[in-house]
């Protein structure tokens, strides 16, 4: 089953002799618990595609079906609510609520749903991940890698459909890059998640079930890895 359907989509920033083509006729499909990687050069359009999947920026042309749904023909309060409930994001800069603990960032996107959280699965992610005796310090008083972990435990939370990873270790040292890494393939496979990750790390990249490159816009799929 695809619980992904990316069909003609492009984006292009400006216009006239400005305009700049960061995305150009992207079509391609994700099966349910995939964990894909994205790669591709500096500047090539990776989190331009990462972005306009998660909602977060509109398309020029394509659509982007989750389960599906059509995310772009959804008004915008219906989009906020279907991303909150079936995206989960991992950035580079861990984005944790500074004034809130490890715990209340994990619970933060549920509560502002109005939904009940799950403790015992709380419980389940903080022991998996190794914060369970940090789940009260606050974001300052954790290190960089310990910040991702809480992102991923974000994440995972809410059970989404898809999980985006726009460079999770882009921000971390080798050592913490690669427990990063490690975990969130772990999480993925246990939880069976469906994982988009945009890497630099070759062996992640050709460890993944799915290959995807990016290249001046232009997405090239080499689908399952090894096949």
């Amino acid at each position: 089953m695809n619980i992904l359907e990316v069909t003609h989509l492009s984006k292009t920033y400006g216009a006239g002799d400005a305009a700049v083509a960061a995305l150009k006729d992207a079509s391609f499909s994700v099966a349910k618990g995939e964990f894909v990687a994205i790669v591709g050069a500096s500047g090539s359009g990776k989190s331009t595609l990462l972005h306009l999947i998660g909602g977060l920026e509109t398309p020029t042309a394509g659509r982007v079906q989750i389960e599906g749904q059509d995310i772009f023909a959804m008004k915008e309060r219906r989009l906020t609510i279907f991303r909150r409930r079936h995206i989960g994001f991992v950035f580079q800069s861990f984005n944790l609520v500074p004034e809130l603990t490890a715990e209340q960032n994990i619970l933060f996107p549920v509560l502002l749903d109005h939904q009940k959280p799950d403790r015992a699965y709380l419980a389940e992610l903080l022991e998996f991940l190794g914060l369970s005796e940090r789940r009260n310090h606050l974001p300052s008083q954790l290190s960089g890698g310990q910040q991702q972990r809480v992102a991923i435990a974000r994440a995972l939370f809410s059970r989404p459909t898809l999980i985006l990873a726009d460079e999770p270790t882009g921000n971390l040292d080798s050592a913490n890059s690669a427990e990063v890494l490690t975990l969130l393939k772990q999480t993925a496979r246990i939880y069976e998640q469906t994982v988009l990750m945009i890497t630099h790390n070759q062996s992640i990249a050709q460890s993944a079930d799915h290959l995807l490159q990016v290249s001046d816009g232009v997405v090239s799929d080499f689908g399952r890895v090894g096949r």
